[in-house]
């Protein structure tokens, strides 16, 4: 594949406000890793943090407040009990649910962990000037306003880092709910949309190009092979290498596909020409053109954000 081919293929995908908030989160997630103590994740802040309203407070009451589902909020209060941050006991109002009241040590760490905080909303933010920042978290908030509550802490409200992870998640479900009927999932159809453009690739080169593992490519290429939409192919010039190609019937999946991508944010964002949709685009390529810390204590630009 080159450069050129390559460039091609990421100035298509990075047109996708979806497969823009993907990456951003993708991002987030390396920056929490990187720079918050601990084996904590925005969820388990936001969790903590919303509890400093109401305590104790409910599983269900929470999950609202965080915008997640009730199901990523057991998983978070399990860790946090066990890190013996909150404690968890039966809801007296209802015994089938649970309540939630930070510990001495979980109200510790939310004034520990709050100046780590504001350093990841820098990082996040390094390439945007001051009002493409605050633009971007209007444009993040119309996007999540059925996610994140009115009584959402401000803080939480204000998180460039939370509100990207809200917008992703409710981005891809809707995406992935939508996607069902033609037998695929997001990740699928950034794929196919990105073999349309470069032609027959090694999973080598998708990986890469997508910026994933070539493991996670591997089970791409499976479900879509035994979806019928793509193939793989010995390489003429190399016989160890193989190769992916797009199967005819993949161009109507992909253009179906498209067309359901395209209304993914009109309910709140209104349709690709609005004003906020071209924002969202556009302040997230910048944001993904800011540096990435490769483990090494090196930085460098976010791959494709160039």
């Amino acid at each position: 594949m080159d450069e050129s081919t390559r460039q091609a293929a990421l100035s298509d995908l990075y047109a996708l406000p979806g497969h823009l908030l993907w990456r951003a989160a993708a991002r987030v997630s390396v920056e929490l890793d990187r720079i918050l103590p601990g084996p904590v994740d925005i969820h388990a802040y936001a969790a903590l943090l919303a509890l400093a309203d109401q305590e104790p407070q409910s599983q269900r009451s929470l999950a609202r407040l965080i915008g997640v589902s009730g199901t990523t909020l057991t998983a978070v209060a399990h860790t946090l009990q066990r890190d013996g941050l909150v404690e968890r006991v039966r809801n007296p109002a209802d015994r089938r649910s649970y309540s939630l009241t930070r510990t001495a040590t979980g109200r510790t760490a939310v004034r520990r962990w709050g100046p780590h905080v504001e350093h990841l909303e820098q990082r996040l933010t390094a390439a945007l000037a001051v009002e493409d920042a605050v633009r971007l978290r209007e444009v993040l908030t119309l996007a999540t306003e059925d996610q994140v509550h009115e009584r959402t802490p401000t803080a939480l409200r204000d998180s460039t880092a939370f509100l990207i992870t809200r917008a992703h998640q409710q981005a891809h479900r809707e995406f992935a709910a939508a996607l069902a009927p033609l037998g695929i999932e997001p990740r699928h159809f950034g794929t196919l949309r990105a073999l349309r453009i470069v032609g027959p690739a090694t999973q080598g080169e998708m990986a890469a190009l997508l910026d994933v593992s070539p493991a996670t490519v591997v089970q791409i290429a499976d479900h879509l092979e035994k979806r019928g939409l793509l193939s793989r192919q010995r390489d003429v010039g190399d016989r160890r290498v193989q190769r992916l190609h797009l199967a005819s019937e993949a161009v109507d999946v992909v253009e179906q596909a498209a067309t359901i991508s395209a209304r993914l944010f009109e309910g709140t964002l209104g349709g690709p020409r609005s004003t906020e949709r071209k924002d969202l685009v556009r302040l997230l390529r910048l944001l993904l053109s800011g540096p990435v810390d490769d483990g090494a204590g090196r930085f460098h630009p976010s791959a494709g954000a160039r």
